[in-house]
């Protein structure tokens, strides 16, 4: 078999794997939230409440197949669906790439598929549930032994370097930082070592300053704009995750 074609079907395999992922993540993102079970009960519409065949369920196909509708009440499917599950496939493709066949691209494309539901859930509601940082806690642990380059003193540092200034000026301007928000800084600042923290927290004040900027713009008459800002910390802690010491290498290079 052609190498190319080889490594094409390897990868189309690792996208399933994360849009599969996704797929569960979609039923997490609603149900989490309004308190339902996500164990229990198999997956339904939630206009009709028909529960779905496994064809009406494959990531990302069964939506362009059913035209985006329900097969049962015809009610529009949110594009959202086939959006995450594509995302999932394109976080696993990216972190195998990136760092190829290891247990630690397993960790870091797990994490990113878990930023991924925590970032549409904050988007939607503006919480982070603990139950997520609860998984990125036990995903912080299998990181200690698959992460070849993981540090003691880097991840203790890590973790309180964004975190602990975050509280604090919480603790002086209320609203400035969700709870959720510095819960996620702490573990992930765990899991990424305090160089690649800071990166990814750079990351986030550009993405969510701009974002901010955009929202002032649109409501010039309300200063006191509140957005949630877990989405924009996910897209910094995966992009530091994969790509930290390269950014950190060019901004150096830039700088000196």
């Amino acid at each position: 078999m052609d190498y190319h074609i080889a490594i094409f079907i390897l990868f189309l395999f690792v996208f399933l794997f994360g849009a599969v992922f996704a797929s569960f993540l979609n039923v997490v993102i609603y149900r989490l939230p309004k308190n339902i079970s996500v164990a229990k009960g198999r997956s339904y519409c939630p206009q009709c409440h028909k529960t779905l065949k496994p064809y009406d369920m494959i990531p990302v196909f069964s939506w362009f197949i059913l035209g985006g509708k329900c097969r049962f009440c015809h009610g529009a499917i949110p594009f959202r669906y086939p959006l995450v599950e594509a995302l999932g496939g394109l976080i696993a493709v990216l972190s195998f790439w990136q760092l190829g066949f290891t247990g630690y691209a397993v960790v870091a494309a797990v994490v990113g598929l878990v930023l991924l539901g925590i970032a549409f859930i904050d988007w939607d509601t503006m919480t982070i549930p603990h139950e997520l940082i609860v998984v990125l806690i036990l995903l912080a642990f299998f990181n200690i032994f698959l992460n070849p380059h993981f540090s003691w003193v880097s991840a203790a540092i890590g973790g309180f370097a964004i975190s602990l200034p975050m509280l604090i000026l919480t603790m002086f301007l209320p609203g400035a930082f969700g709870g959720g928000d510095i819960k996620l800084m702490l573990v992930c600042g765990f899991i990424l070592g305090w160089e690649q923290t800071l990166v990814s927290f750079f990351i986030a004040l550009i993405l969510g300053g701009c974002y901010g900027i955009i929202l002032l713009r649109r409501n010039k008459n309300n200063r006191k704009i509140h957005f949630p800002f877990g989405p924009f910390l996910a897209i910094g802690i995966f992009t530091a995750l994969l790509w930290g010491n390269e950014i950190i290498d060019w901004y150096l290079n830039f700088v000196f």
